[in-house]
């Protein structure tokens, strides 16, 4: 994969600045570059929380310099044309097909976010290899600015989600095993038990228990069956 930079053209609000870094830093990328920013105070480092060291490695470049040192460079926009005939902000990707794009690039890619009440200009986005817009709702279609950095660096960044054990064979066999017990222990008819443990197992199938949620239903019907029978 290649080096990333994030890059925010003349942002206008520090606070965002702050937020940006805290979202990079979420997903793992540490390298955020500044075209002619607005000034950096209090509310930028109160945003970026425990991403100050991003904020405080942040580059101060020019936009020529960004473009010159660049393998590939990225547009996001929320504007994009609606005919292919018009080739400023078209052909346009989604930040999950980027993956694919940038896969196989070496070297620097520069992902470029604009200003919050414009965006990139024509000029800007003509110079980028490749556009990005995120889908929006018609609606309100427009996202604030670190959150579209998070969007596109949570895509990029592809983290697994973790593991947790799941219950195994013998102990999904142990659990519809108990329960067969307990349809006795409640009188079920025979004529239905057949079906109903077919359904029971469809039930919990597919529902990938763990091996605590195993374990817990295993005591409720314990609990049940020893009501049963002092009540009996």
């Amino acid at each position: 994969m290649p080096e990333f930079d994030i890059v925010l053209i003349e942002p206008l609000y520090e606070g965002n600045i702050g937020s940006t870094a805290r979202a990079m830093k979420n997903f793992g990328f540490n390298h955020l570059v500044l075209v002619n920013p607005c000034e950096i105070g209090e509310p930028a480092w109160l945003s970026a929380s425990h991403a100050k060291d991003v904020l405080m490695k942040a580059e101060h470049l020019s936009i020529d310099e960004v473009y010159d040192r660049s393998s590939l460079t990225i547009g996001t926009t929320g504007e994009v044309n609606k005919s292919v005939c018009k080739s400023m902000r078209m052909p346009y990707y989604s930040p999950e097909e980027l993956c694919e794009i940038v896969g196989d690039i070496t070297g620097r890619v520069a992902i470029l976010f604009g200003r919050e009440n414009w965006g990139l200009n024509n000029e800007e986005i003509g110079r980028c290899d490749v556009i990005c817009t995120i889908p929006t709702s018609q609606e309100y279609p427009i996202l604030n600015l670190s959150h579209a950095v998070c969007i596109v660096c949570y895509e990029l960044a592809n983290l697994p989600r973790g593991t947790y054990p799941l219950a195994s064979h013998l102990e999904m066999d142990c659990i519809y095993r108990h329960l067969n017990e307990f349809l006795d222990k409640i009188d079920h008819p025979d004529f239905k038990r057949g079906n109903t443990l077919m359904l029971l197992k469809r039930i919990l199938g597919r529902t990938r228990l763990t091996t605590r949620e195993v374990s817990t239903l295993h005591g409720l019907l314990r609990r049940t069956e020893w009501h049963i029978d002092n009540k009996k």
